[in-house]
């Protein structure tokens, strides 16, 4: 099934913590007031095994729908992936009252908030780091986290305590924190797979990695 995020573990919907990207929220909801225009909390149950961690939201995707990977291009390979590999079922049609709902899994991001030009800054990651923090913590039953990208990756290794020089992030690369497999991928983004920097092939491999490694635990 899906749900919301718990809220214990997400910002309030006028979180003041970032200045320029309440300023950027701010600017967005002026333009486009039928947006969803607020932190995009996580989707997915959190007894689920799986967590999958993204960037930030997209202006036209999350931000937009309010749901995360809902409403641009990286959603399009993300869910079609986890439909093939049974962490969801239903149709996904990019918006958030489609029939689509995850399987023992659950999707966040390592920033809640849209930054300008997707590019968050440092301190910005790191202020947001807190709720992916108390999201790893308020999932009972996590066994196996995928990080799409190097920044989704550095903050997971952060989050768990992990020394960063003993996890380096590559795509296909597994690391371990106890009894919690955290397996990297680049980011399913329009230009990593228009530049075939990742292929679907590549990106469904992780996903059946971690698929086959569930089944033994």
């Amino acid at each position: 099934m899906s749900g919301a995020g718990d809220p214990v573990a997400e910002p309030g919907r006028d979180c003041p913590l970032c200045p320029r990207l309440v300023d950027f929220r701010l600017s967005i909801r002026a333009r486009e007031p039928g947006w969803f225009n607020a932190p995009v909390a996580s989707f997915g149950d959190r007894d689920a095994a799986l967590l999958i961690v993204g960037l930030a939201p997209g202006l036209q995707g999350a931000n937009r729908t309010g749901r995360p990977f809902t409403g641009d291009y990286a959603g399009d390979l993300l869910y079609a992936t986890l439909i093939k590999y049974g962490f969801a079922k239903g149709h996904y049609q990019a918006r958030p009252d489609d029939s689509l709902a995850l399987v023992d899994c659950r999707i966040s991001n390592a920033v809640r908030c849209v930054p300008p030009q997707n590019k968050p800054l440092p301190v910005e990651i790191n202020t947001c780091r807190q709720f992916l923090g108390m999201t790893l913590a308020d999932m009972p039953r996590l066994r196996a986290i995928v990080a799409l990208g190097r920044i989704a990756h550095d903050s997971v290794v952060k989050a768990l305590g992990l020394r960063a020089k003993e996890a380096p992030f590559a795509h296909g690369a597994v690391h371990r924190a106890g009894a919690v497999g955290l397996y990297d991928s680049y980011h399913c983004s329009r230009y990593n797979t228009n530049t075939r920097v990742l292929t679907p092939e590549m990106f469904e491999n992780v996903f059946a990695q971690v698929r086959e490694d569930l089944k033994q635990r």
